[in-house]
Parts: C-alpha cells; sequence; structure tokens
C-alpha cells in the first residue's frame, strides 16, 4: 500500500468553491473510479488557503491507471471547466508518496 498526500493551494478567493467541487464532484467520482479518499483537510491554524487530502494505493500502477481514467471522465470535465469559469481554483498543488514504514499501522 502506498499512500498518496495533495495540497491545494487555492487561489486567492477560491478555497470555497474548490471544496464545493471537492464536496458535490470530486470525491463521489474518486470512489466511482476506485479511488480510496483516506481524508479531507483544511487548517483551522495557520495558512487556511489550502485544503489537503489523502488517498490509499495498492502502488503506483493502480494510482497511474485511476488517475489517467479520472482526468479523461467527460463529467469531470465539465464539472470542473463550470467551476472556472471566473477563473482557476488552484494555484499550486503538491504531490507526494508516502510508503509506510515497517512499524506503521496503515499498511
Amino acid at each position: 500500500m502506498i499512500f498518496e498526500m495533495r495540497t491545494y493551494e487555492a487561489a486567492p478567493g477560491k478555497l470555497r468553491p474548490l471544496i464545493d467541487r471537492f464536496a458535490k464532484t470530486t470525491d463521489r467520482l474518486f470512489k466511482e473510479y476506485g479511488f480510496r479518499p483516506v481524508g479531507y483537510w483544511t487548517e483551522s491554524i495557520g495558512d487556511n488557503t489550502k485544503l489537503h487530502y489523502m488517498l490509499a494505493w495498492e502502488n503506483d500502477t493502480e494510482r497511474l491507471e485511476k488517475w489517467a481514467a479520472f482526468r479523461d471522465d467527460p463529467e469531470r470535465v465539465a464539472a470542473f471547466a463550470a467551476s472556472e469559469r471566473d477563473g482557476h481554483l488552484v494555484a499550486k498543488i503538491n504531490n507526494r508518496i508516502w510508503v509506510p514504514t515497517a512499524f506503521s499501522e496503515l499498511k
């Protein structure tokens, strides 16, 4: 098992629309495509312009295949285009792949 930790830095004033898009479309489509979301987070102390989320994968091959299918989904393309008609929601993406240690409870 590997874990993908992603942080989206929202464009100025766009954190709420980004969270709304995840709540209304992205999370549902993730699950339809077999993604395993571990959780979604914002910061209550610190920089409140970011959405953090983690996905669990069996391996990198699964991750790459499912991301490709998700990106090509016509509903996703339309929903993202509609949500960005007033400008991009995400200014920067930070992506990390985490591998559990031998003593980790999450494997």
